[in-house]
């Protein structure tokens, strides 16, 4: 989205005008453009602040802050690693050694195919599973290096199908 489109112009322009009016429409404005596009990257902020005020410092401090919001596309499946104190007592940096070794990234990165995004998170309030993983929601408790690669697998089993 380097290159904003018109059409994308168009599209944030209505999300902005949809919660210009808030007391506080920040955090809408770009949970609304987080769901549309996946991130949130420098120019649609830049965007954000022209109409709405907001310096664009303050909205990229926002964008950073929150976990939820991104600057960069995340894969089709985003695997958290849950880094939490619980989780990483029990083992939590080693499977998430495992799953950066096998898709060949690290935290924070997506692999070139667009398949996979690794996180590292913070408490997910899973500390009775612990080491816990997220894929896309599902949850998996109790996990070792070695349940990592038949978890890639399935997931690259599935492929683009969701």
């Amino acid at each position: 989205m380097a290159h904003i489109s018109e059409a994308g112009v168009k599209k944030i322009n209505e999300i902005i005008d949809r919660h210009i009016g808030q007391k506080t429409p920040l955090m809408m404005i770009l949970s609304d453009i987080q769901n549309e596009y996946g991130y949130i990257p420098l120019d649609v902020q830049q965007i954000v602040s022209d109409r709405t005020g907001i310096s664009v410092a303050e909205i990229y401090g926002v964008v950073t802050f929150y976990s939820f919001f991104s600057l960069e596309p995340k894969g089709k499946y985003v695997i958290g690693c849950c880094m939490g104190t619980a989780c990483y007592v029990k083992g939590a940096q080693l499977v998430m050694d495992k799953f950066c070794e096998l898709l060949n990234i690290e935290p924070g990165q997506t692999t070139d195919d667009g398949m996979f995004t690794i996180d590292a998170l913070r408490c997910i309030g899973a500390c009775g599973i612990a080491p816990a993983v997220t894929i896309n929601g599902k949850v998996y408790p109790k996990l070792s290096v070695s349940d990592v690669p038949g978890i890639v697998e399935e997931y690259r089993n599935m492929g683009g199908a969701n």
